[in-house]
């Protein structure tokens, strides 16, 4: 069966342009905080493109100014709900428009020419112990695959568990009709404790790891 990749990243960065940056008075720390971004998740959502030979999508700015996981109001932090509708407006066509845009056309391209694609949702948490792998309702072949991967990290010395939760608003926003049952959606989350300090695995190391078990448990698919 043909596989096609799709990585992305929607709080890769901290980064608030010049333009909104007076929304952010003394925010220095909270912007890089967790808080602000999800450290660690750039670096390894780079090494997953890189090993599938396919792009990567991620988000260019703070989700304090618009988490591009969200939608409505619940996309405005206490920041960035402070200001002009007008402004909001334009910050979500710039930044949260441009990235489902993006990963649709990545959707449609790959949906054209293989029998299936697996979108890897790539995220860390300071409250997670060590991997977390989700995948929707009704989505019983992710859920194979994000099993078999589970247990690979185990066997590694790796935590991991596997979650079923509803489709996130990002997804059902990003996944059209014409897919027909050929997109996998793995939200894999990894605890942000082995980019900020080396545990329980050096970074590298887990990062290898990651990347070796992922690839072995597709090419049992």
């Amino acid at each position: 069966m043909s596989t096609a990749y799709l990585v992305s990243c929607p709080n890769a960065t901290c980064t608030v342009p010049t333009a909104y940056r007076d929304a952010f008075p003394g925010a220095e720390e909270t912007l890089a905080s967790s808080e602000g971004w999800e450290p660690g998740t750039l670096n390894i959502a780079q090494g997953f493109a890189m090993r599938l030979r396919t792009p990567l999508v991620h988000g260019d700015v703070t989700r304090l100014l618009i988490d591009l996981e969200q939608d409505g109001e619940q996309r405005w932090s206490r920041f960035s709900r402070k200001l002009p509708e007008s402004i909001r407006a334009k910050i979500a066509e710039r930044h949260a428009a441009k990235y489902y845009d993006t990963l649709r056309r990545r959707i449609a391209i790959e949906v054209a020419r293989c029998a299936q694609i697996v979108h890897l949702m790539i995220h860390t948490s300071p409250e997670t112990d060590g991997v977390r792998l989700t995948t929707g309702q009704d989505e019983t072949l992710a859920a194979e695959i994000a099993t078999r991967w589970r247990s690979l990290l185990v066997n590694a010395g790796i935590t991991a568990t596997t979650h079923v939760e509803p489709t996130s608003v990002l997804q059902a926003a990003i996944t059209p009709e014409e897919t027909s049952g050929k997109l996998r959606a793995i939200r894999f989350t990894a605890g942000q404790s082995f980019f900020l300090a080396g545990k329980p695995l050096r970074w590298e190391t887990f990062k290898k790891l990651t990347l070796d078990t992922f690839v072995q448990a597709m090419s049992a698919n």
